[in-house]
């Protein structure tokens, strides 16, 4: 066999050996779940293609796809269509803008988790678990909170109509609210037994560590030696300004640990010289306490600082990331996830109060197993009845607790 003929013998058998190994990691790639599931969903767009009843849109079929995709990764994600994403960007910008004043989380449809002080939504009484079925009669099924949204906002003076499902009845009941531009919320403060100072937060925004600060060092001037921070119906805001507020209380230990696959893996810890109130405190949660709000929950708990009393929050403390898309959509993704001072996810497991309340009657069952508790009235003091409020003057006037844990205060719940 002459030169020539023994390199392209040579050659050939190369490219057959370097075809059939590509051909063999192709074929162990597909047995990766990743590569299994793209095959099944182009299976599944064949068949709705090829034999659906009718010729289907395969765009609004894509589209609701990708709903469903990011809904099942957990409520905060959501996918923008470019018209979507348009519109967002406008609406975000405008700082004239009317809303309703309302926070929402999604499962399965948008619901309320809670209504701002002197808002449209709480002059009309939508209240924590109300179940928003439409609005501007498109209904919220498979729509992102960020859809939801910009449905609700709108030019000052403007209306918009929602179809709401409150409690055990299946019929919507059709409310029609006037936007307006909802002022920031400020504090509310009382004293409650002499000593005791109470301070109810219902959104950090902005600056409202800033003014906590403020606010509790004129308890300490005023002679108060005790304090209930009041998060029900907290939901939302920034971030930080829930962490530097856990800089207040506390003078050593973790506040909260950010981690996310794709991000720096971040932990705050106390710093001892921005400690204000180093007092007994005690913190009320309830399943409309969700957010920044958790993190600070959680920080007092978990470093042994105080007692949260009431019921488990709703689980959404993370940190999102939009995606602008190159067909013009745009992806809001969850990359980072808040973990309490002992390492668990906030996100979807909320955090448990060492002593917990059983709600009287909850009228909000449709929130799946949450033992949530009508709130008190946004902007509003709560009532002497109150029994969240009871059960946190009564630890603070005896003592009788020291920041137990959430399983052993789960386990004296029976004998309230």
């Amino acid at each position: 066999m002459g030169r020539t003929i023994r390199i392209a013998v040579f050659s050939l058998s190369l490219i057959v050996l370097g075809y059939v190994s590509f051909g063999y990691l192709l074929g162990q790639a597909k047995q990766d779940k990743p590569y299994q599931s793209l095959t099944v969903y182009g299976e599944v767009l064949d068949h709705i293609q090829e034999d659906y009843v009718d010729q289907p849109d395969l765009h609004l079929v894509t589209v609701g796809s990708l709903h469903g995709l990011l809904e099942a990764l957990d409520p905060e994600s959501s996918y923008l269509s470019p018209q979507e994403y348009v519109e967002w960007k406008k609406e975000s910008t405008d700082r004239s803008k009317g809303g309703i004043g309302v926070a929402l989380s999604r499962r399965g449809y948008i619901f309320v988790i809670s209504s701002l002080p002197n808002s449209p939504a709480l002059k009309a009484n939508l209240r924590e678990g109300d179940i928003l079925e439409a609005i501007a009669g498109f209904t919220t099924q498979d729509m992102s909170i960020q859809q939801a949204q910009l449905l609700l906002d709108g030019p000052p003076g403007s209306s918009v109509k929602v179809s709401i499902i409150r409690g055990a009845s299946p019929k919507p009941q059709d409310i029609e609210l006037t936007r307006t531009v909802v002022p920031q919320p400020g504090l509310l403060t009382t004293s409650i037994g002499g000593d005791i100072a109470y301070l109810r937060v219902a959104a950090f925004d902005h600056g409202a560590a800033r003014q906590i600060r403020s606010q509790l060092m004129q308890f300490e001037h005023h002679g108060a030696h005790k304090l209930i921070l009041d998060l029900r119906g907290c939901s939302s805001g920034e971030s930080s300004e829930a962490i530097d507020t856990a800089q207040l209380f506390l003078k050593s230990g973790t506040i909260a640990t950010l981690r996310g696959q794709t991000i720096s893996t971040e932990t705050f810890t106390a710093d001892p010289s921005k400690q204000v109130w180093s007092a007994p405190v005690t913190v009320l949660t309830s399943g409309s306490t969700a957010g920044p709000a958790e993190i600070l929950a959680a920080a007092i708990a978990g470093n042994h600082r105080g007692d949260t009393v009431g019921q488990n929050t709703l689980g959404l403390a993370s940190d999102q990331k939009l995606i602008p898309l190159d067909d013009g959509s745009a992806l809001f993704l969850t990359v980072g996830i808040y973990y309490t001072p002992d390492d668990k996810a906030i996100l979807n497991n909320g955090v448990a109060p060492t002593m917990r309340v059983p709600p009287p009657n909850s009228q909000l069952a449709l929130l799946d197993s949450q033992d949530v508790a009508p709130d008190p009235t946004p902007g509003q003091l709560p009532s002497p009845d109150d029994p969240v409020v009871k059960k946190a003057v009564e630890i603070l006037q005896t003592g009788a607790t020291g920041a137990k844990t959430a399983e052993s205060g789960a386990a004296q719940a029976s004998g309230f």
